[in-house]
């Protein structure tokens, strides 16, 4: 192994992979039959003239699942190259009147696209899915009399990814990694895939729901509403009937009959097919409502009308074979099952946005997330963490990361975010800053968020540096005992804890360990987490406490504070003691 950090790691999968990996469909709300996916093995050059080497796509090169296992140089320049052939049920599609599309679900940070010496678009940020209509470069459409997988099709994508600009969101890597800082990655990280669509087809959707109905909108590929979108839309019931509702000029409204709502308890899923035009696809929604309501004293987050406590761990999305993926889907499952037999109800996704599939599977296993928008901007250690640590909070933030192109690309990077997730039930809170890193006025970006989604709650200043608007009262403690005073606003704590141990042959650096408080045997820090709760945190509770954020859910590179280990293998607590 070239890098000597990576060779200590170990494979949560056990074994290398081959074949083609995250081969599932990656779009679960909006899903075509039409579905190529290009993961699996690529041609990679870490710059143009270097030597030819073989990566596994989705996994990053950094990751061990790649098959490179390396940091890339801040001044290299990828190159990715797949040959592909359209299956049949592609080439009989190609006509003028259906299309095919390009996805590529992330690639950190910029991204040129050529298909068989043709540029066909660039896109700029590392955490959203962007795709482009392929069609007329297609060699299969210019030979038209080609029979069926003949002709081959050459995919190039150009990256670079420079993480000494700042401006770019960037999350949590670093390039000299090391206690909170975790290995950057580079390139492709998410699936790539082809569908075949009509030439009027429904690009995106977005879903509003009450307690009783929904709401579906659809969208066309520039993202205005879908005026042509006549049809009609299938519901299937909990009893195994369905019901038929109508869509018009891209707009259907679906009374449920009794409707079953959704929550950590009862996550029930109303499944839909809808037929649009020339275009089909299947999706899903769920029914529940989010407010802020004052029960006795206090200010209180409801969830589907009555006061609910969102018992959560704070969730980084690393992992130690596949850095930002697991080595399968199931790693997610896997985490989202292991925190609720912990009796966790919520994960705060932290500065990280993951693959469609992770939302799918808080979806559909009831697990509430709390989503952070990714931070750019310079982290400052002395104004950022030690001085609010100690309790210097300040208060304005009109002239904080005041560079433009800063501002515009966290804007650009927060309405993505937003696309992207809006329709998912889970998602009740999005976290606009954490910690002041990269924060800018606040005030007219909880405005902003709020015209994106008025449905979730939202947190402006996650941590300290408060003073604009939001939604919520949020602090971070450590370091001292957890004495909070609700305000007017519902009171969370969003981080906590941090208890930390290192586990023998679970660690990623046996010789560097951080956490904010060590212990060396596991029922001492069991006995620790439980005595923390008990004493400080469910005391809280009838004195206005709405969310607590236990740090974290498992180790990341040095950091040993995770419930879980790196590698996921061992659990440092009990499911009964928790």
């Amino acid at each position: 192994m070239k890098n000597e950090e990576l060779a200590k790691l170990y494979t949560a999968s056990g074994e290398a992979l081959s074949g083609q990996p995250w081969s599932l469909y990656p779009r679960p709300q909006l899903r075509r039959s039409a579905f190529l996916c290009l993961n699996g093995e690529w041609s990679f050059f870490e710059s143009e003239g270097a030597e030819e080497e073989r990566i596994l796509v989705p996994f990053p090169p950094e990751s061990l699942l790649s098959r490179i296992g390396r940091r890339l140089g801040e001044d290299s320049s990828p190159i990715y190259h797949k040959s592909f052939s359209l299956p049949s049920d592609f080439c009989d599609k190609l006509s003028e009147n259906y299309r095919v599309l390009l996805h590529f679900g992330a690639v950190d940070q910029h991204a040129e696209v050529i298909l068989n010496g043709k540029r066909v678009g660039k896109h700029s940020g590392g955490y959203d899915s962007f795709f482009f209509d392929i069609t007329e470069a297609l060699n299969e459409f210019q030979s038209p009399n080609d029979t069926a997988n003949t002709a081959e099709n050459i995919l190039q994508v150009n990256v670079t990814d420079r993480l000494s600009d700042k401006s770019m969101p960037y999350g949590k890597q670093r390039e000299k990694r090391g206690g909170m800082w975790y290995t950057p990655v580079t390139g492709i990280w998410q699936t790539v895939w082809l569908e075949y669509v009509p030439r009027k087809h429904v690009s995106s959707l977005r879903i509003d729901t009450s307690e009783k109905h929904a709401e579906l909108t659809l969208f066309d590929i520039y993202g205005n509403p879908f005026l042509d979108g006549h049809g009609s839309l299938t519901l299937s019931l909990p009893d195994g009937k369905a019901a038929e509702f109508p869509i018009k000029n891209g707009y259907a409204r679906i009374d449920v009959p009794s409707p079953l709502l959704w929550s950590p308890e009862s996550p029930y899923l109303y499944h839909f097919t809808a037929k649009v035009g020339d275009d089909e696809f299947s999706s899903y929604f769920a029914l529940r409502t989010l407010e802020i309501r004052k029960i006795g004293r206090f200010q209180r987050l409801c969830l589907n009308g009555k006061p609910y406590f969102f018992h959560g761990v704070l969730d980084q999305g690393y992992f130690s074979d596949g850095l930002f993926l697991p080595a399968s889907p199931d790693g997610y499952t896997n985490d989202i099952t292991a925190m609720k037999a912990l009796g966790f109800n919520t994960l705060r996704k932290h500065i990280k946005v993951e693959p469609l599939h992770f939302y799918y599977e808080c979806d559909r296993l009831g697990m509430i997330v709390f989503q952070d928008m990714v931070n750019n901007g310079s982290y400052s250690f002395i104004r950022d963490t030690a001085l609010p640590t100690v309790g210097f909070k300040r208060r304005s933030d009109k002239r904080l990361n005041p560079d433009a192109r800063s501002r515009a690309e966290f804007r650009r990077g927060m309405f993505e975010t937003v696309r992207a997730l809006r329709n998912h039930p889970c998602v009740c809170l999005w976290t606009v800053f954490n910690e002041g890193w990269g924060q800018f006025e606040g005030q007219k970006n909880y405005a902003y968020l709020r015209s994106l989604d008025s449905s979730r709650f939202i947190d402006t200043t996650s941590g300290w540096f408060f003073g604009a608007e939001s939604d919520v009262d949020s602090q971070h403690v450590y370091f001292k005992p957890i004495k909070l005073k609700a305000s007017d606003k519902p009171l969370m704590l969003s981080e906590f804890g941090g208890y930390s141990i290192s586990v023998k042959d679970h660690s990623f650096n046996p010789s560097k360990t951080y956490g904010y408080k060590k212990f060396n045997e596991l029922p001492q820090l069991e006995k620790a987490i439980c005595d923390l709760y008990v004493n400080e945190i469910l005391p809280a509770v009838p004195k206005g406490l709405c969310a607590a954020i236990y740090t974290q859910l498992s180790d990341v590179e040095d950091e040993t504070n995770g419930l879980l280990t790196y590698d996921r293998k061992v659990m440092k607590v009990t499911e009964n003691a928790m």
